[in-house]
């Protein structure tokens, strides 16, 4: 089984290519389509992603650094 993605729009019950590549189908063909949503997530979602999969101690350590604005802009503590 080869696989291959493509990109395509849902308009009056069919599957619409999103560009026009040929495929390698013959007509009347039968393909599996598995449906990935493409539609972008939201700032949110993204932001809390970032801290999928952490501890909260490593999400506190990863915010002090975050806020630390002294390291952040290259200043040193004594300026």
């Amino acid at each position: 089984m080869v696989q291959r993605a493509i990109d395509a729009v849902y308009e009056n019950g069919a599957f619409r290519p999103v560009q026009s590549e040929q495929l390698p189908i013959r007509e009347g063909g039968r393909v599996r389509i598995t449906i990935e949503d493409a539609v972008e997530p939201e700032p949110v979602q993204l932001a809390l992603a970032v801290y999928e999969g952490l501890s909260p101690d490593e999400i506190d350590a990863i915010e002090e650094v975050a806020l630390d604005r002294d390291h952040f802009f290259g200043r040193r503590p004594s300026e």
